[in-house]
């Protein structure tokens, strides 16, 4: 049996008919309870030949259903495009409001600009505002792509504010505010989800949890095309799809932001209030308005009798995730999960038959109920929108820290690109035009300086801090839970300070500062110059930023020769460090000053013309510590085992961050393919590379490294790499260190004995050193960010900053290696001085300490480079792109391959 929601005139009525799907067999499905629609809005089933829920709507299906209703009823509702995906999809917004605001939404969307600068707005001009002014409740769905029921819960609500007939909620909804949908945040994630699951579905749809439709392969649709977790890219907007979100967000300013996600199939419906730990920047009234959501979604959960649940799992601590970035210009933002059915239907573990219907509908009632509570309160959340800004303002003009300052400095490029992140977020940066003094330091022109007396105070505060603390309790409560056994309620990493991630020095100040100054723009990169002129002799381009490696990928791509010195130099009277480049002129085509123009302009990377060689100090242009570059062809491991974030991230950083091409292979190939062709193979995180390769891909890979080739191991890769059966790196894995010593137990030695000699326990310590295993792995840590110190006389290390912070996730460790068989180029710091940012576990802390980021092992003619944490987590790890970049240029470089 199938319920389907028909129109008889004007009057909708369920009409029960017999189809073969028994995974939908109920007598009755009421999507909204007496709903009366007008037949001149056209229906799921008239555009896609479906009914609600009945089918999982592709992107282009979605995209067509929406184009349809805005035919049906323009002066009501508009669809345009912010974004196009990696893959070539479009990315829509729609706009559904009553004629009379659609009319005028361009006067809407002024008059939230307005309310969001009370320094342009009086009290008495925002409550003008406010009198006349529709609230902006935005609805944002599927921004994992596999979490498929928001999507058509989105078309449905679209439908439901344009057709419903006689519901004075809707014609309020309608009348009091503007209803912004983004309907698909994923779409190639979602795509790709479907294009698996129509491959998989058979005569019926399958609700065991084991069947092909519920089990996705590698990499899953969860991601976008280069496999970001689009939830966690809201401020370091890397993707196509974050940076147009966000600059559309900005355009519009909602008070309440809703992201409609799915979470496992065995749990029930959350939606805020949220879970502790609290952002300590987030403002009161913000958290209390959850309240007001939570609360009209629970009344209407229990008018269709739905379980739900509040204030658990989900925080809004980092503010990179959809429900927590948007708080920082003053909305309410929530995050709403539906226990997904992953397909069209799914038996959950108490024999539940979990339908893709079911779980449309409730997505479909909270986005209902969510722009209700925006109608209802309409007023209210308006004045705490203003409110929101005035006391930004007010906070920075008091607070201990009034100014960030930027200064120039050797990495000025990521200075740069910093202050660029932070201006397309809505931060004003100024950047100054001449010399100045603050707070007892000196500071040259092209300093940034970001005032925090302005509205995006909290959001300067949240990403600028050295550190965002936990709250005591929630810290105090994690520790005892730890203590038990029972996994910790950190949901994602605890730091994530931009100028620590950027490795780059910026100062607090507890004063204003006014030099004379210019607005910074939002550039991420800003172009370069050619010092000097056309050179007779070479170019040099001095190393040790993410654009002087840009600089050298885009020149070995363009076929240019390049040089690099392993030793600082001095020429002309200037320094240049270790890793800086040599473009001879001899070398390269005629028109190479055209091209050395040409790659400052686009790489950011700047660049010194000589017309003489000669070096005062430092090795000579033509000595045995300068390398040659030949253009390196690089493969990476791709498919199982790998962890599809990590290889994604690393093929995007590589990619699209510093222009150069990679070649994926499927991790299985690499066990019998002919390697001889590539220069570099890269390991992405993942476990399971033993099984995957055997031991004849094993075999394989040793082959390759002997003969020239460089293997590079990133995070738990290197688990393979350092088991004993591989042993391509001389270093191991550790256990756990304990404080206390576990006693013998009085066992007499056998092992497979059923009883062991019985003692007696006298206190509660010596029961809970009884309980601690004797072998276990360190407790693994949600991320942190550690310093780790390099050695400069490696060439891994050339040019690359002394200290360097590292984000630190999970349990592994690794022992040092010793001399005989490599080099720890970068190291982690002591405990004392280990924790730049966030919480970790203090027995982690101090096992940490003087243990291995970076270790190079020779082996043969090739080498293996392993990086024991991820340099590339969400392509945000901006300081660790040189030592990265160095394993693969000057890895290969000095490999030494049959060329």
């Amino acid at each position: 049996m199938k319920s389907i929601l028909r129109r008889a005139g004007a009057t909708a009525v369920i009409l029960t008919v017999t189809l073969f799907n028994p995974a939908y067999a109920q007598d009755e499905f009421i999507f909204w309870p007496d709903a009366d629609y007008d037949p001149a809005i056209p229906s799921f089933e008239d555009v896609l030949g479906y009914n609600p829920g009945d089918r999982i709507t592709w992107h282009r299906d979605a995209i067509r259903y929406y184009e349809a209703l805005q035919a049906a009823a323009p002066d009501r509702i508009f669809v345009s495009r912010y974004a196009r995906s990696w893959e070539g999809r479009d990315l829509i917004y729609v706009v559904v409001t009553s004629p009379q605001n659609m009319a005028r939404i361009d006067d809407v969307k002024a008059g939230m600009q307005r309310l969001a600068d009370p320094r342009l707005t009086t009290r008495a001009e925002a409550e003008a505002i406010i009198a006349d002014q529709p609230a902006i409740t935005w609805l944002s769905y599927g921004v994992h792509g596999n979490e498929i029921s928001s999507t058509d819960a989105s078309m449905l609500t679209a439908y439901h504010l344009l057709a419903s007939r006689g519901d004075q909620r809707v014609a309020n909804i309608m009348r009091d505010t503007v209803v912004v949908i983004d309907p698909m945040q994923n779409p190639d994630g979602r795509d790709r989800f479907l294009q698996h699951f129509n491959m998989s579905e058979g005569l019926i749809p399958d609700d065991d949890r084991i069947s092909a439709e519920h089990d996705e392969p590698w990499p899953g649709g969860r991601t976008n095309h280069y496999l970001f977790d689009l939830n966690r890219d809201w401020f370091i907007m890397t993707q196509p799809e974050t940076r147009g979100r966000i600059e559309l967000v900005q355009e519009w300013y909602p008070v309440a932001f809703v992201d409609a996600h799915e979470m496992g199939s065995d749990g029930t419906y959350y939606f805020a209030p949220e879970a502790i730990p609290y952002n300590p920047h987030l403002a009161a009234d913000q958290r209390s308005s959850l309240e007001l959501f939570g609360k009209n979604n629970a009344r209407w959960f229990d008018i269709f009798g739905i379980d739900y649940f509040t204030r658990e799992v989900y925080d809004a601590f980092y503010p990179g995730y959809g429900a927590s970035w948007p708080s920082y210009f003053g909305s309410v933002a929530m995050t709403y999960e539906q226990a997904s059915s992953r397909g069209l239907v799914f038996r959950q573990y108490d024999g539940n038959r979990l339908t893709y219907r079911y779980t449309v509908r409730n997505h479909f009632v909270t986005s209902l109920g969510t722009a209700e509570t925006v109608q209802i309160n309409r007023e209210k959340l308006l004045t705490d929108f203003y409110d929101y800004q005035v006391t930004a303002i007010e906070e920075g003009r008091s607070d201990a820290i009034r100014s960030y300052i930027i200064p120039a400095q050797s990495d000025q490029p990521a200075a740069n690109k910093l202050a660029g992140l932070l201006v397309q977020q809505g931060v004003e940066v100024g950047r100054s035009t001449e010399s100045f003094n603050a707070c007892g330091s000196e500071y040259g022109a092209g300093s940034y300086i970001i005032d925090t007396s302005q509205p995006a105070k909290r959001l300067i505060r949240t990403l600028m801090d050295p550190d965002v603390p936990l709250e005591e309790d929630f810290l105090e409560e994690q520790e005892a839970r730890r203590e038990r056994n029972v996994g910790d309620q950190i949901y994602d990493v605890t730091a994530w300070s931009l100028p620590l991630m950027f490795n780059i020095r910026s100062d607090s100040c507890s004063r204003s500062v006014t030099p004379s100054m210019v607005a910074a723009g939002p550039e991420l990169i800003q172009p370069g110059k050619v010092s000097g002129g056309a050179g007779s002799v070479a170019y040099i381009v001095p190393w040790g930023t993410a654009a002087s490696a840009r600089l050298l990928a885009n020149a070995l791509v363009r076929g240019l020769k390049v040089k690099s010195n392993d030793l600082a130099f001095t020429h002309m009277g200037n320094r240049y460090p270790s890793g800086t480049l040599i473009i001879d002129v001899a070398d390269n085509p005629g028109d190479v000053a055209t091209m050395m123009a040409e790659l400052a302009e686009s790489t950011g990377a700047d660049i010194v013309s000589v017309d003489d060689s000669w070096v005062t100090d430092g090795p000579n242009f033509g000595s045995g510590n300068v390398i040659r570059f030949s253009m390196p062809r690089v493969a990476m491991a791709w498919d199982n085992p790998t962890r599809s974030y990590v290889a994604g991230n690393t093929r995007y950083v590589i990619e699209r961050q510093f222009d150069y091409p990679v070649t994926a292979i499927r991790t299985s190939r690499i066990a019998s393919s002919d390697l001889s062709r590539y220069h570099v193979l890269i390991l992405p995180e993942g476990d399971g590379y033993a099984s995957v390769l055997g031991e004849g891909g094993i075999a394989n890979l040793k082959d390759w490294v002997s003969k020239g080739g460089v293997l590079i191991g990133i995070g738990n890769a290197n688990r393979f790499l350092t088991s004993p059966d591989v042993d391509l790196l001389a270093i191991r894995r550790e256990d756990a260190v304990y404080e206390v010593e576990t006693e013998d137990s009085g066992s007499d030695g056998d092992e497979e004995s059923a009883t062991v000699a019985g003692r007696f326990i006298s206190e509660e310590s010596e029961y809970r050193d009884l309980i601690i295993p004797e072998k276990d792995d360190p407790d693994s840590v949600a991320g942190v960010l550690v310093r780790a110190d390099v050695d400069p006389d490696h060439w891994l290390g050339a040019g690359v900053a002394s200290t360097l912070n590292v984000l630190v996730r999970g349990s592994d460790i690794y022992t040092p290696i010793t001399i005989d068989n490599g080099i720890n180029v970068a190291r982690f710091q002591g405990a004392e001085e280990l924790l730049a940012s966030g919480y970790i576990w203090e027995e982690n802390r101090k096992q940490l300490a003087y243990k291995p980021f970076v270790v190079a092992q020779p082996s043969g003619l090739g080498y293996v480079i392993g990086f024991t944490q991820d340099p590339n987590v969400r392509a945000y790890l901006d300081g660790l792109n040189v030592i990265f970049m160095n394993a693969i240029f000057r890895g290969s470089a000095k490999a030494r391959p049959v060329r």
